[in-house]
């Protein structure tokens, strides 16, 4: 649960690492990226690192987003059956340093 000293950020500024929790508050992941949709540029969800591997979060399966973790909408028995992610055309945003990247990427370098 949130304290005093959390406050809600925007995806944008989710950090990996950051712990993820169920509806109930108890953690069960950190964050590993976030995916963006790049052509409609809309929040898709995130990549979780569980226990059992690597996970999928859908954006609509998330509550909230702190400076502290990320709440989902989810019970402890569907975060224990998240999908794996599947490899889409997303891209991953995370972490910050990449901001280099997207600017070399919006100017040419890195085309496919």
């Amino acid at each position: 649960m949130a304290d005093a000293a959390d406050h809600p950020i925007a995806y944008t500024a989710l950090q990996p690492g950051t712990p993820v929790q169920t509806s109930d508050g108890h953690p069960f992941a950190t964050v590993r990226s976030v995916l963006v949709d790049e052509l409609v540029s809309v929040f898709d969800g995130i990549v979780v690192e569980t226990a059992d591997g690597t996970r999928f979060v859908d954006a609509p399966q998330i509550d909230s987003i702190w400076t502290s973790h990320v709440l989902t909408t989810l019970s402890a028995e569907q975060a224990a059956n998240l999908p794996e992610p599947d490899g889409s055309s997303l891209v991953q945003i995370k972490p910050p340093r990449s901001v280099g990247d997207r600017i070399g990427r919006m100017f040419g370098r890195g085309k496919r």
